[in-house]
């Protein structure tokens, strides 16, 4: 008679490991997902949304996004929302002082009206782009510029939905 218990509730946990697997797919690096986001500086500023547009769609892993956003959908079902802040260090890396140059404004060619908040961009000796931001215009003599990524040094903070995996 307990034998007969026994394999009636195996059968029952059985199903329902079964039904609970059901449509609980998590993603997995190499996967190519659908998301939505907004990212939040640590003072409520919005930097990024997706927002009245399309959801971001990449493969986790491949290194299209930053690594601590790939981290962080890794593990997510589908429908599933969480909040994740991702240190400077795994997203746009610390802000560096030796990307920041100070040049005269006789550098600038005529045609350019620098302002701070512009951006700039510069090809290298080896062709390479790089884009700076004016950050300073010095009593119009000198120009900072800053080669940094905008969010270098900021801890970001992403409200991210998984919408589908691919």
């Amino acid at each position: 008679m307990y034998k007969g218990i026994y394999i009636v509730l195996a059968i029952i946990l059985m199903i329902g490991g079964i039904m609970t697997g059901c449509g609980a797919e998590q993603a997995k690096d190499g996967d190519a997902v659908q998301v939505n986001y907004t990212g939040t500086l640590a003072d409520g500023t919005v930097f990024d949304s997706s927002a009245g547009r399309e959801p971001l769609e990449f493969t986790i892993g491949s290194g299209q996004l930053i690594p601590g956003f790939d981290e962080a959908v890794v593990g997510m079902k589908v429908g599933e929302k969480k909040t994740v802040t991702i240190p400077a260090d795994e997203a746009y890396g610390p802000h560096r002082d030796e990307m920041v140059i100070e040049v005269d404004r006789e550098q600038f060619p005529s045609n350019i009206d620098p302002e701070v908040g512009m951006m700039l961009e510069s090809t290298q000796q080896d062709g390479s782009k790089v884009v700076f931001t004016v950050t300073n215009i010095s009593d119009n003599t000198t120009i900072t510029l800053d080669a940094n990524h905008p969010l270098a040094g900021k801890d970001l903070t992403f409200e991210i939905e998984l919408v589908k995996i691919l």
